[in-house]
């Protein structure tokens, strides 16, 4: 399973709140709430995460095995 707390750890360690994210950076609420209830995003979308948070892909996602 693909978890996106690191996505949520990131923001708090750069002291980013969603709301840069939508109003300054002109990300998508939609995606950011589809994060949020664990559901999938593209690569596009976490490369331009990536860009805009200035970090690599581990800081956004990670994989959880499940038992």
């Amino acid at each position: 399973m693909i978890s996106y707390r690191p996505f949520y750890e990131t923001l708090l360690k750069k002291g980013l709140a969603e709301y840069h994210l939508i109003y300054k950076e002109g990300f998508s609420a939609n995606i950011l709430h589809r994060m949020k209830h664990g559901q999938n995003i593209t690569l596009k979308t976490l490369d331009t995460l990536c860009f805009i948070l200035d970090c690599d892909i581990p800081d956004i996602i990670e994989y959880v095995k499940e038992n």
